[in-house]
């Protein structure tokens, strides 16, 4: 990842951005990782990072985030680059976006972290349900943010932040967007009423909700585990839709296995709040598996992400097992609770199924 104007390779087709973040805290590793995960997340919604501009002051501008300094070196960077959009660590207010997007010649888009993390989820929606969850989230989002998003989607063609699965440029009025995200909760609302039925069928079988912060390997897990086929891959936010798959632990004991969405540090509350049918699947379960990887040198600061949201979701004070994932490679990452394991080689699987069998 870079950390300065250095152009980096590109594939053809794919959006060039510029990331940018100001550091007003005094944890600087911290803010780095945070920048590093950024990247990871254009890289996923399918943009090319070539170049990285971080900014280190007591407070962000009120008025355009980034001091005018900064803004410059932005701007040069990513007509430089050939970028046609600034990607930003910290939450945009809509007037500091304008007056960003102003200050850089009004040909290069400004979007925060929050609408990127919107792109992902709108691309890996493949049922009716995270289609209907990621439209309302989007809108959510947008309802919050007016303030002149209508030249925003105007420029921004087939880039981050414009695609979803119903229209590609929504009408940015406060009463269209008010009606489409009522009958949306409608719609959600007959979708959680439904799993709340499906869960009623299942009453005898305990869930088990495996959780856990994007692309820890929670979905190869359940993989491992159930013999299941969920598709994975090494990106965030990989599998969106709720995964639930039958596991037998012993001759007497099986139970139901739910895979669930991702969380990230700072999860967007459009999000948490979209997903209220899907996050059900964890505040309903018997118990829960947090699955770390514990391969990641900066797995503190995701399991204390992970807890955060556990916490706000009402889930804090489930029985929990901690899965320390990626064992194999995880060197002396590993601390004495919970159970190490390792989804690709299969290394802990018996001890997490007795450890799960005993739990619940």
């Amino acid at each position: 990842m870079p950390r300065a104007n250095v152009t980096q390779a590109t594939s053809p087709g794919r959006q060039r951005v510029v990331i940018a973040g100001v550091d007003t805290g005094d944890d600087h590793t911290r803010f780095d990782v945070e920048m590093d995960e950024l990247g990871a997340l254009a890289n996923a919604a399918g943009a090319d990072v070539v170049a990285r501009i971080v900014q280190r002051r007591s407070a962000v501008d009120a008025a355009s985030l980034l001091g005018s300094g900064k803004v410059t070196e932005v701007a040069d960077a990513a007509r430089a680059n050939g970028a046609s959009t600034v990607l930003t660590l910290n939450a945009l207010r809509p007037r500091q976006r304008t007056n960003l997007e102003k200050l850089l010649g009004g040909e290069i888009s400004v979007l925060d972290r929050s609408v990127v993390i919107l792109d992902i989820f709108a691309q890996h929606a493949r049922t009716g349900e995270g289609k209907l969850q990621v439209e309302l989230a989007q809108l959510k989002h947008q309802a919050a943010n007016l303030i002149g998003a209508r030249d925003a989607l105007s420029r921004l063609g087939g880039g981050i932040g414009t695609r979803g699965p119903g229209e590609t440029k929504l009408e940015v009025d406060r009463r269209h967007i008010r009606a489409r995200i009522e009958l949306l909760e409608k719609q959600l609302d007959h979708v959680q009423t439904r799993r709340r039925e499906q869960r009623r069928s299942r009453e005898g079988t305990p869930v088990v909700a495996l959780v856990g912060y994007t692309n820890a390997g929670k979905s190869s897990l359940l993989n491992a585990l159930s013999g299941a086929t969920v598709y994975v891959a090494d990106q965030p936010f990989a599998t969106l839709d709720p995964t639930l798959r039958k596991v037998r632990l012993s001759e007497e004991r099986d139970v139901v296995l739910a895979d669930t969405v991702g969380f990230i540090s700072d999860l967007p509350k459009e999000l948490v709040a979209a997903f209220r049918a899907t996050l059900e699947e964890v505040t309903s379960a018997a118990a829960l598996v947090h699955v770390i990887d514990a391969s990641n040198p900066f797995w503190a600061r995701q399991r204390e992400s992970v807890e955060v949201i556990l916490r706000e979701l009402g889930a804090g004070d489930k029985p929990t097992i901690l899965a320390w994932n990626k064992s194999d490679v995880a060197g002396s990452n590993i601390l004495g609770d919970g159970v190490a394991v390792s989804a690709k080689t299969g290394a802990g699987l018996p001890e997490l199924r007795a450890a799960i069998a005993a739990l619940v």
